[in-house]
């Protein structure tokens, strides 16, 4: 006989007195003293190969099951893969098809995902892409060229099965013609590219008329009598935004006095652009904002104070956010099309034999209460024309 040495246990009686520990930590914890969490062992991860071997068939054969492939598969190895696949609980490695035969994913690139106009864009490619058999992934590239190659060799790797790259300008000589050429190795594996935006890249693209609709702003209020007009512009060297200030420029009366005044494209950009002109002696007649979230500013800076909108001062925005109609007074604006280019995006993009060309979309004006009119204004809405809102 053996006999152990002081302060030893035998194996088995070790392994004994920790299993009855832990039996009596579990029937304590449903007790509700003192819970002690037992580890429990994950499921382990069902594979293709399992499957196949409770079914008693190829992998093959299993994977033509289970993947929808269109080759044809016996009714009877059929039935017998997908009881396999139910008893076992089996799910397919979406990841893992994709790598091997591309997503049905549309990759969304933006400059910046906080704007409400993008926000516009996205539920609309949301839906058109549920409709049609896809859905939408987002990401966001910094507004930088940079940001924008990393996130295109990002939808390359997966395999995405199109992109939409949205930005204010995208030009083929960024960084030195890498983005340019790594579009069109994407397009080479089979996707598709749509850019919406300014660009002279060869893809399919749809592009705002931003500086015909400014022009149609800029006429508007000059037939109200509008002479003395500042612009908030946004930050210099913003592409929608030079387009927008030339095209306010252009339809304002030549005998307009029109000052630009550089300013952050945010409210809190418009708030304090607004609040350092309110102390000037002379006041604008009109403020027109380079969008409605700089006008929205803008107006809240009139509003403290005590300026009375419109009859002081008249304040114009720029894209009709929902926003605009919700603020007092309501937001005069240009209503440009979201919805419309969202839906057109994923049109294109999954349409692999579809148009190619370029296309340009206007808005129409839509009065409200911010702005002073000398007239009545027009009850319809109709393109290049005001609307009632």
């Amino acid at each position: 006989m053996v006999v152990p040495e002081e302060g030893t246990m035998p194996v088995r009686l070790r392994w004994s007195a920790r299993r009855n520990k832990v039996r009596a930590a579990a029937r304590q914890g449903r007790r509700g003293k003192g819970a002690v969490s037992v580890p429990r062992r994950a499921r382990p991860t069902v594979t293709l190969h399992d499957v196949a071997r409770r079914a008693g068939v190829s992998v093959a054969t299993a994977s033509r099951v289970l993947g929808d492939s269109g080759r044809l598969v016996g009714p009877e190895y059929r039935e017998r893969v997908l009881a396999a696949a139910a008893e076992l609980r089996y799910v397919a490695d979406a990841s893992a098809r994709a790598m091997r035969r591309g997503s049905d994913a549309v990759a969304l690139l933006a400059d910046d995902l906080t704007t409400p106009t993008i926000a516009l864009v996205v539920a609309a490619m949301e839906r058109a892409a549920r409709a049609a058999g896809s859905y939408v992934t987002v990401s966001s590239t910094g507004g930088t060229e940079e940001g924008q190659l990393r996130a295109v060799e990002v939808s390359r790797a997966l395999r995405h099965r199109a992109l939409v790259l949205t930005s204010g300008r995208v030009d083929a000589s960024a960084l030195g013609g890498k983005l340019l050429e790594a579009l069109r190795s994407y397009v080479e594996d089979g996707g598709r590219v749509v850019m919406v935006g300014d660009t002279d890249l060869p893809f399919t693209s749809i592009g705002f008329d931003n500086r015909g609709a400014a022009r149609t702003v800029g006429r508007f209020v000059a037939e109200q009598g509008h002479e003395h007009v500042v612009i908030l512009a946004g930050p210099p060297g913003n592409p929608a935004g030079q387009e927008r200030v030339a095209g306010f420029t252009e339809g304002l009366s030549a005998t307009s006095r029109i000052r630009t005044v550089a300013c952050e494209r945010s409210r809190q950009g418009g708030f304090d652009a607004m609040t350092g002109l309110i102390g000037e002696k002379e006041r604008p007649d009109v403020v027109l904002g380079m969008n409605d979230v700089v006008a929205i500013g803008a107006l809240a800076a009139l509003n403290s104070a005590g300026v009375q909108v419109p009859d002081e001062v008249s304040v114009v925005g720029f894209d009709d956010i929902p926003l605009a109609a919700d603020v007092t007074p309501r937001l005069t604006t240009l209503a440009l099309p979201f919805g419309q280019v969202g839906a057109e995006a994923i049109a294109r993009a999954l349409d692999a034999d579809g148009e190619t060309g370029r296309l340009r979309v206007g808005g129409r004006l839509v009065v409200r209460d911010s702005l002073r009119l000398a007239g009545r204004a027009a009850p319809h809405a109709f393109p290049g024309g005001p609307a009632a809102g």
